[in-house]
């Protein structure tokens, strides 16, 4: 499975928050400099993250983004569920439909999938992983 590029670099901004000092806002574009990704799909990106309650937007001149829950509260699984589509085949005009048993062991792969990255929260990706640090030039907090 393949996640899009739209989950994909909205875990990374995830990631990129949660290794921030407790509380330090960034910008987007401090994110997309980091990934080197489009602003605009960053943008996009991190409105749904902040719809979803994973990203605190704050307006005005001190505003900026961070992160709108602590990184242990954050489970992977669940940001993927709310980021990505998780349709792998499109049955509607399929043939075989009615007598189709790969849509039910699809969907059993995705289940267990997803059950997998419910075992992991965004502490547990970014706790002493001293290298992220290094490589997105912030001090370890």
């Amino acid at each position: 499975m393949q996640l899009t590029s739209f989950t994909d670099y909205g875990l990374r901004a995830l990631i990129f928050m949660a290794v921030l000092p407790a509380g330090q806002m960034t910008s987007i574009t401090e994110v997309t400099e980091a990934y080197g990704v489009s602003r605009n799909h960053m943008v996009k990106i991190i409105n749904q993250l902040s719809r979803a309650g994973y990203v605190a937007a704050v307006r005005g001149k001190n505003g900026g983004i961070r992160l709108g829950k602590a990184p242990g509260e954050i489970v992977i699984g669940q940001v993927v569920r709310d980021m990505e589509p998780l349709l792998l085949v499109n049955c509607e005009t399929c043939l075989i439909t009615p007598a189709c048993r790969l849509k039910k062991a699809l969907n059993d792969a995705v289940q267990s999938f997803l059950a997998a990255l419910d075992d992991y929260t965004l502490a547990d990706l970014v706790t002493d992983n001293h290298p992220l640090y290094q490589i997105l030039q912030i001090k370890h907090r």
